[in-house]
């Protein structure tokens, strides 16, 4: 059955429930859905926390959500401006997964990011909330970021230490292997697209211990390729993509300069079918 008004079906969920009314989420783009166009959601971008929404509106009344993240973001940026608000909003769930944009960037300390987080979730913790956090996708399968690769385990070792001082639950996205392939990301090489999103969905539902029906989704095979195509494919990545990036840093800008989160108040979630 189609929803008239967004031409995708209406989740059906699958019978079960789960103690939460009012799920938070705060961070940078893998929060905000970048990756995952979609017209019919806020801003335009859907992404593994509305997919996340969807289900556990699905399994109980009264349920809201509020997604405060912005593209670009450092963790400094997050804290000072995300996580206030996120505690006002008075959540009984929350994700936070912040530092990444830091990690990446060169001749940065990933303790003292660690640090930082721990900051933000000792405060998101007085609330009384469930927290989410997320450690980091290995990136040893890509080119682009398998240099960032030994920074990121620490990060996520300092994630985990987080997690078990403050009683937080923990997706593992460095033991997803499954995302641990291109055809999962968005042209950037940077972003999730709809397939990774979905799967993150699905891994922080199993995190969560939530009943759903969402079901692993396999990419269309990789193409074949001479030698001369994936070059050429590789200089138009970093026309389109590396270059943007490096002249943002120089200049000291953000993709996120002129955003707004996309739900800054915590609302009721249409409930869609997973169609992508």
């Amino acid at each position: 059955m189609t929803d008239p008004e967004t031409s995708r079906t209406p989740y059906i969920a699958n019978e079960g429930s789960h103690p939460w009314r009012r799920f938070v989420a705060v961070g940078d783009s893998f929060t905000e859905g970048i990756g995952d166009p979609d017209p019919n959601a806020p801003g335009g971008n859907r992404g593994w926390a509305d997919r996340v929404a969807e289900v556990l509106a699905a399994q109980v009344d009264d349920f809201a959500y509020a997604n405060l993240a912005v593209r670009g973001k450092l963790i400094a940026q997050i804290v000072a401006d995300q996580v206030e608000p996120a505690v006002a909003l008075r959540p009984d769930l929350i994700s936070i997964c912040a530092g990444g944009n830091d990690v990446i960037r060169p001749g940065t300390d990933p303790d003292d990011i660690a640090s930082q987080l721990d900051d933000a979730v000792s405060r998101l913790a007085s609330t009384g909330a469930a927290i989410i956090l997320f450690t980091g996708i290995d990136t040893g399968f890509t080119p682009v970021f398998r240099r960032v690769r030994g920074k990121v385990a620490i990060y996520n070792e300092n994630v985990r230490a987080i997690a078990d001082r403050h009683d937080c639950i923990v997706a593992d996205q460095w033991a997803l292997k499954t995302v641990q392939d291109t055809r999962f990301f968005d042209d950037d090489r940077l972003h999730y697209n709809a397939l990774g999103h979905h799967e993150v969905a699905r891994m922080v539902l199993r995190a969560l211990n939530v009943p759903n029906s969402l079901q692993a989704m396999q990419p269309d095979p990789l193409p074949m390729r001479t030698w001369r195509a994936a070059r050429a494919e590789d200089l138009g990545w970093a026309r389109e993509h590396l270059v943007p990036w490096v002249l943002r840093r120089l200049r000291h800008q953000s993709s996120g300069d002129l955003i707004t989160a996309k739900r800054p108040e915590p609302s009721p979630v249409l409930l869609v079918a997973d169609d992508k």
